[in-house]
């Protein structure tokens, strides 16, 4: 039998592409940036969705263009309902969301976000980590940046009650550097 009279139209995607690098602007300043391995599109009667089957990284930018969120996981979904024109993001497998300017980590299972509601929530096991100390617990709302992340049901957690006063932290992402003045 040939290959041709096997495969099923239905579920095969409309469009793959590899090395896939996608930015979001907003007068001019980058909004969001998406890159993947792989993306599948796929469209039936009550919505299209894409699949990136080998991972995918979000970049969340702030309002002064400032590199401010990553979430990295091994699979994801963007799905868009073709009634209302909802859409929503998904990631799932090893999900690590990183508040750059913050420096606030999670680590979770999966992870999904209303743009609707500028809200990504889950309510898998979650572990964040921060210079305050480490949280883990079950259940996380936060609004899209991961700016001010709750544990729904926390459970043994610790604080760190001494900070050294001397430490300097630098934003090595958004760092530019100090400026040289140039010799004559």
């Amino acid at each position: 039998m040939a290959k041709a009279d096997v495969l099923n139209l239905s579920e095969a995607p409309l469009q793959t592409i590899e090395d896939m690098f996608a930015v979001q602007t907003r007068n001019g300043l980058v909004v969001m940036r998406v890159e993947a391995s792989v993306m599948e599109r796929y469209d039936n009667d009550t919505c299209s969705y894409e699949t990136f089957p080998k991972g995918i990284a979000i970049y969340g930018y702030s309002d002064e263009g400032l590199l401010e969120t990553i979430i990295v996981s091994d699979d994801g979904r963007h799905l868009t309902r073709k009634k209302s024109k909802e859409e929503s993001w998904e990631a799932f497998g090893n999900v690590v969301i990183h508040n750059v300017l913050k420096q606030e980590t999670m680590e979770t299972d999966t992870i999904y976000w209303n743009q609707a509601k500028n809200e990504i929530y889950t309510d898998c096991y979650v572990k964040m980590y921060s210079p305050q100390g480490f949280l883990q617990g079950y259940g996380m709302r936060s609004d899209d940046h991961a700016r001010n992340a709750i544990l729904l049901e926390p459970f043994n957690g610790y604080g760190y009650t001494v900070r050294d006063s001397s430490v300097v932290v630098i934003d090595s992402v958004n760092f530019i550097g100090p400026l040289i003045k140039k010799l004559r």
